[in-house]
C-alpha cells in the first residue's frame, strides 16, 4: 500500500472520529438504542442522498456530499460496534470506551483496505465517485439482505465485511474529495 494512502486514510478517520467523539460528548451513546436493520437504513438513507445530489446537483439542505461520507464512515463504525456488544450491554458508554472502540473498529478495518488495496492496485483512484456512492448502496442492498434473512449466507461474507467494505468506499470518496 502507498504511504500516501495510509496518511491519507488516516487524515480523513481523524476528521471522522472528531465529528464522531464531539456528538458522543453532545448526545451522549444514544445511538445504543438502534437495532442493526436501523442503522443499515441510516447509512443507506446518506448513500441514496449523495446518489440524488450527484444526480441532480442541487442541494435544498445545507449539508454536502462530503457530511454524509463522513456520515456513512461513522455509521458503519456504530454498526461494527453494535454488532460485538449487542443490545444486552449498556446503553450509555464512557466517551473514553467509545473513543477506543472506534479506533478498534477503525484499525481492523484499515487493515482490510491495505490488503485489498495492495491486491486490486489501488484501483480506486481511478474510479468515479459516483462509482462508489454505487458501491455503497449495493453493498446497503446486500447487508439488508442478509439482515432479512436472519444473517445467514450460504456462500457471501457476513454484515460487518460489508459494513468494512462500505466504510471504505466512504473514506475513499473522501480522500477523493480532498478532505483532511
Amino acid at each position: 500500500m502507498a504511504t500516501d494512502t495510509s496518511q491519507e486514510y488516516d487524515s480523513v478517520i481523524a476528521v471522522c472520529k472528531s465529528l464522531f467523539l464531539k456528538k458522543t460528548k453532545d448526545y451522549g451513546t444514544a445511538w445504543r438504542i438502534l437495532r442493526p436493520a436501523s442503522i443499515t437504513d441510516q447509512i443507506f438513507i446518506k448513500a441514496q442522498r449523495i446518489r440524488t445530489l450527484e444526480e441532480k446537483k442541487v442541494s435544498k439542505v445545507a449539508e454536502d456530499i462530503s457530511s454524509e461520507y463522513i456520515g456513512i464512515v461513522n455509521y458503519c463504525v456504530i454498526a461494527m460496534i453494535q454488532l460485538d456488544l449487542g443490545p444486552d450491554e449498556t446503553n450509555e458508554l464512557e466517551v473514553e470506551r467509545v473513543e477506543m472502540l472506534f479506533d478498534t473498529k477503525v484499525t481492523e478495518t484499515k487493515e482490510l483496505m491495505s490488503a485489498k488495496n495492495h491486491d486490486y492496485g489501488e484501483a480506486w483512484r481511478d474510479m468515479r465517485i459516483s462509482s462508489l456512492t454505487d458501491l455503497i448502496l449495493m453493498k446497503i442492498l446486500r447487508v439488508k439482505q442478509i439482515e432479512d434473512n436472519a444473517g445467514h449466507t450460504l456462500a457471501s461474507e457476513g454484515v460487518a465485511a460489508n459494513y468494512q467494505d462500505m466504510l471504505n468506499y466512504a473514506v475513499f470518496a473522501l480522500i477523493k474529495l480532498g478532505i483532511k
